[in-house]
Formats: C-alpha cells, sequence, structure tokens
C-alpha cells in the first residue's frame, strides 16, 4: 500500500509537553511534504496510535511518564519494520541514554534544533540509505 496521490508523509507527534507538541506541529505543518497525522502524550499511547493511524514517521520524546520513548521505539519499530522514528528530547548526544543508538531510531535530534530543515534533511537521507541506518 503506498502513499496516496498529493498526501504528505504523515507524522505522529509523541511527547508529554504541550508547549513542544504545539510546536513540532507547526514545524510538520511548514515543512513541505509532511502532514500531521496526530498526537499522543506518552508511549502507551503512541503504540495504541501507530496501530490506529498508520503514520510513516514518529517524533518522539525520549523522557516521558510511563512508558518512555525509547521502549516505545523499540516496540514500533519491531512491530511496525517500515516505521521511522525520531528521538527528540534536550539531551546533548554525548549524554543519550546509551540504549537510544540501539532501539531502531532513524535519528537522535535535540529539541532545540528542531525545524524543517532538520525534518526534511532527516527524512531524505533515510529514504537514500534502504535499510534506514
Amino acid at each position: 500500500m503506498g502513499p496516496v496521490a498529493g498526501s504528505g508523509i504523515s507524522v505522529l507527534i509523541v511527547d508529554d509537553q504541550l508547549p513542544f507538541r504545539l510546536a513540532a506541529r507547526s514545524v510538520v505543518g511548514v515543512t513541505p511534504g509532511f502532514d500531521v497525522a496526530g498526537e499522543a502524550v506518552s508511549g502507551e499511547e503512541a503504540v495504541e496510535q501507530v496501530a490506529s493511524l498508520a503514520p510513516r514517521l514518529v517524533l518522539m520524546d525520549i523522557n516521558m511518564p510511563g512508558m518512555g520513548g525509547i521502549e516505545a521505539t523499540r516496540r514500533l519499530v519491531q512491530a511496525h519494520p517500515g516505521l521511522r522514528v525520531i528521538l527528540l528530547s534536550t539531551y546533548d548526544e554525548d549524554d543519550l541514554p546509551a540504549d537510544a543508538r540501539t532501539v531502531g531510531a532513524l535519528a537522535y535530534v535535540h529539541k532545540e534544533r528542531f525545524g524543517p530543515d532538520v525534518l526534511a534533511s532527516t527524512w531524505a537521507e533515510a529514504e537514500g540509505r534502504p535499510d534506514g541506518g
């Protein structure tokens, strides 16, 4: 099943903080070729939303109450092999939890760097590499 002609890359935004969800929604909205499919406030909700909305990309916060973004990413990429996940947080890259690098995420982006150019270039890089990594 391919994308519908004229439709953008569907994106699920997952973050427990409303201000960042709003900011991410704005970034996705102004990035050509991307559309917000939905939002989730926890890892558990992300797992449910991916099953029902079938987005192509998930923007996943690392630190959330309950199931965090790293465990949610691990579950999602195992259950949905074509799904791409970008981990987002305020960690400096050197301070990332060790398993953030091995859970199958497409990339890690610091929240302060996240913008339309980063979203588009990260996606383009992944699409240029069939293995996503």
